[in-house]
């Protein structure tokens, strides 16, 4: 029983950071398919929905009653924010980098921490909000922003941050919403997101941006199914299922990988690499959401309490 326990933490280990490290190619995707934001988020869903409907059916998890009204309904809005947040995500790394715009969203969990102090009053403590203004110190540093070279180039700079900033605060929220739909299956959460995406993006694009079906090469095609199959499809089956088998330690150590691995990518791949600051900023947010993650003490026992 022992050993077969330890296996399953075996496989976790490596199916999330499997998982992490797929996702942290998807930036070269984004970069190589040379393709605008909207249209590299149809084609994510579309691919991404025909993979994880493939992978529900093998499962026999496509069944009518896996939703109700309320789960439909949750679904759907956690779509429409979690669609919003890619074509954010992605035209961040257009006019920031891989490795900026990858950072900057991972300031997300934190977005979490307080919106559930905002909607079900959980109480934050000295600690967390410690560890959060840290994080929030850190973005300022890897974001760039600081930095003369960034300067020339600003307004564009600063629209890429906010969008990858917006897109961590409406990840944040389908976080939210999928903690309150713990009787719907994840794989089926994002398929529906993928579904929404599929469906709803060819109505909003003729007021927002022309989809370029009429545009892609040969070449291209291979990025965008890759996008959908392996960064939406896979990655996606590959992180639900090492979830249930690790421990919250392990999960947030791991969960890392995936911003390490865009940093290194942008690096190696296009000659992007962090400037120290950067790089200091990074470690500040790895920390300070480990510290909330993990509820490391930031403040000596009696000084905490006091505060409180």
């Amino acid at each position: 029983m022992q050993s077969e326990l330890h296996a399953g933490r075996r496989e976790g280990v490596v199916m999330l950071a499997g998982g992490g490290l797929l996702m942290g190619t998807i930036g070269i995707f984004v970069e190589e398919a040379h393709l605008g934001a909207l249209t590299l988020v149809f084609f994510r869903c579309f691919f991404g929905m025909l993979a994880l409907a493939g992978y529900c059916a093998w499962k026999g998890w496509l069944t009518r009653g896996q939703f109700t009204r309320r789960t439909f309904a949750l679904a759907f809005i956690s779509g429409v924010l979690m669609v919003t947040q890619w074509v954010g995500f992605f035209d961040s790394i257009h006019r920031t980098s891989i490795a900026v715009a990858t950072v900057v969203f991972h300031v997300q969990p934190f977005w979490v921490v307080l919106m559930g102090a905002a909607l079900f009053h959980e109480r934050l403590g000295a600690d967390r909000l410690g560890w959060i203004a840290i994080a929030f110190v850190g973005l300022v540093l890897a974001s760039g922003v600081l930095a003369e070279s960034h300067v020339a180039d600003h307004p564009r700079y600063l629209i890429g941050l906010a969008e990858a900033l917006g897109g961590s605060v409406l990840y944040a929220s389908v976080t939210l919403i999928a903690k309150s739909l713990r009787e719907l299956r994840p794989h089926l959460l994002t398929l529906t997101q993928c579904a929404v995406g599929t469906i709803c993006l060819p109505l909003i694009a003729p007021f927002v941006a022309p989809l370029e079906f009429a545009h892609i090469a040969p070449a291209q095609w291979g990025w965008l199914v890759g996008m959908g199959v392996l960064h939406t499809g896979l990655s996606y089956v590959l992180i639900y299922g090492a979830l249930p088998r690790l421990t919250t330690p392990v999960i947030a150590v791991l969960l890392f990988i995936y911003p390490l691995t865009a940093i290194a990518v942008d690096a190696i791949v296009y000659g992007r690499a962090l400037s120290v600051p950067q790089l200091a900023g990074m470690v500040l947010i790895v920390t300070a959401s480990l510290g909330v993650n993990l509820g490391w003490r930031l403040l000596p026992m009696g000084l905490a309490l006091r505060r409180r």
